[in-house]
């Protein structure tokens, strides 16, 4: 559903796209769909060692805004404890990755402007329930990752990080 951005846009807790992706929980509360690629803004709900893979962006800036529990994000060179409460920005062109390094996690990622939330719907599973999915029967296609990421202007530049401690 496209909603114009000059009228209000509402949801209310619970409520949004939810998608299982890569060991994780992530509903959106907004997508590029609906804000005329302004903004797009998932819940992400996951255990310890769920991580992105070092990437950069050639479209967006992101950020993360940690609700409950901890994130290191590493940024450029510096790798950043990131606890309830804390926020972190990562500029386009800047190789990014977060890793869940408390028991479990919830935190906002949201990115200005273009339709990089399509890569989750285009790669991850429409979520059955609010819960976290069940482990996976293997390891991810990284290739099929890879390709995907690169169709929104994303680069896949290393491994995802492991919890540190």
């Amino acid at each position: 559903m496209t909603i114009p951005t000059t009228r209000p846009y509402h949801l209310a807790a619970g409520e949004g796209p939810a998608l299982w992706h890569l060991g994780a929980l992530l509903t959106f509360k907004a997508t590029s769909d609906n804000t005329n690629e302004r903004l797009w803004v998932q819940e992400a709900y996951g255990a310890r060692g769920y991580a992105s893979p070092l990437h950069r962006h050639t479209r967006e800036d992101e950020a993360f805004y940690v609700l409950d529990g901890r994130l290191a994000v590493c940024v450029g060179d510096d790798v950043i404890t990131a606890e309830t409460g804390s926020f972190v920005w990562a500029p386009r062109d800047l190789a990014h990755a977060f890793c869940v390094e408390s028991d479990e996690a919830r935190f906002l990622a949201f990115s200005t402007g273009g339709r990089m939330d399509h890569f989750f719907f285009a790669t991850g599973e429409p979520a059955p329930s609010a819960t976290l999915p069940p482990p996976p029967d293997g390891p991810p296609d990284v290739e099929a990752l890879v390709r995907a990421m690169t169709e929104y202007g994303v680069e896949m530049v290393g491994p995802p990080p492991q919890p540190r401690g």
